[in-house]
């Protein structure tokens, strides 16, 4: 049994008494000698918390040779940084960095954890909840605080996406909730920042109750959505992944990546890596080309900080085209390569 488990049922009561509970937490994940910028992002929401509820940011970093990583979230608005730097935590196991993390929050009881919906965000943030025994939102887009009950008001929409859910832990602490990487922007940086305090603890490490036997980093194409300038995406109405040939060629032109909608990868056409949408990523590209993408509300919330959205579609009557900068009404296998033969001439001078 787990350090989590065994202490599991003793928060049962333990964490209704709110008024034992002060700060925001801010996980930091920070693996192969990096700090996590979907982590980073979260001081945003985090300043505008702690400045309602007149508390202050504490960073959270949990791994193996981390010292040197250590001031990275102050410099981004963090006031102070809680670490467990111990060999067992070089390799990343769900359980293992869950329990650390319960502990701490048993030892230091702030009020409200955010955690990064990265993969390991997604994996390990319902574990600590269900450990504290206290509410998770997942997938917050925004916050609010009711200052009088001390209560953080954790926003999202519900899978339609058409309103929007506000959603609140009246009783038990720590409040926990998780945010989409690039839902917020990255604060400012700025390196003359100094903690109020960089406090090591040293609690015990469980062992691991799986065991890693290999690891592939996935290719770089498939991890970069989130961060391109220029995107081209796919939807279901390309009829075929053959279609996706054609966007790769448009991509390459404009030096972009190709990504696609929930219907393109239900449909196998495109790995979910590159879904964009609620329940894909969230992008901020200058530009946002949507190839056969009918702009269901899903897809629109991946799309809400494209700065330039064209869109191309045969039905003039399509939602994406009432959300769009730009709009083409036509087949996609005449527009596109339309477009790729454009630009070329245009290169040629």
């Amino acid at each position: 049994m787990s350090s989590a488990q065994q202490i599991c049922p003793e928060w049962g009561q333990d964490f209704r008494a709110k008024e034992d509970f002060r700060g925001v937490w801010v996980f930091v994940e920070c693996f192969e000698g990096s700090v996590s910028e979907a982590s980073l992002q979260l001081i945003t929401p985090a300043k505008k918390i702690a400045e309602k509820l007149n508390t202050s940011i504490t960073a959270v970093m949990l791994g193996h040779g981390i010292e040197r990583m250590l001031r990275e979230p102050v410099y981004y608005g963090a006031d102070s940084v809680i670490y467990v730097d111990d060999e067992s935590l070089a390799t990343y196991y769900p359980n293992v960095y869950g329990d650390v993390l319960v502990n701490l929050v048993k030892r230091h009881r702030p009020e409200l954890l955010l955690i990064a919906g990265t993969l390991r965000g997604r994996e390990m943030a319902p574990y600590v909840a269900n450990c504290l025994r206290t509410g998770i939102t997942a997938d917050c887009t925004d916050f609010d605080v009711d200052e009088a009950a001390r209560d953080v008001l954790q926003i999202r929409p519900p899978f339609g996406a058409t309103l929007l859910a506000y959603i609140r832990t009246p009783r038990n602490r720590p409040q926990i909730a998780t945010v989409r990487p690039n839902v917020f922007n990255l604060p400012n940086r700025d390196a003359s920042r100094e903690p109020s305090s960089i406090i090591r603890e040293h609690v015990e490490i469980p062992r691991p109750n799986i065991r890693l036997l290999s690891s592939e980093k996935l290719q770089k194409e498939a991890a970069i959505i989130e961060k391109a300038e220029v995107i081209v995406s796919g939807g279901k109405g390309l009829g075929s992944p053959e279609g996706f040939k054609l966007l790769e060629e448009l991509a390459r032109e404009l030096g972009g990546v190709v990504a696609g909608s929930r219907k393109a990868v239900d449909a196998g056409w495109i790995p979910h890596e590159r879904q964009v949408g609620q329940t894909g990523k969230s992008v901020k590209a200058s530009l946002y080309i949507a190839v056969g993408i009918s702009g269901a509300a899903q897809h629109l919330f991946g799309i809400r900080e494209v700065k330039t959205v064209v869109a191309i579609n045969t039905d003039p009557e399509a939602p994406i085209f009432d959300n769009a900068d730009y709009g083409i009404v036509g087949d996609y296998r005449q527009v596109v390569p339309a477009i790729v033969e454009e630009i070329k001439r245009r290169r040629r001078g």
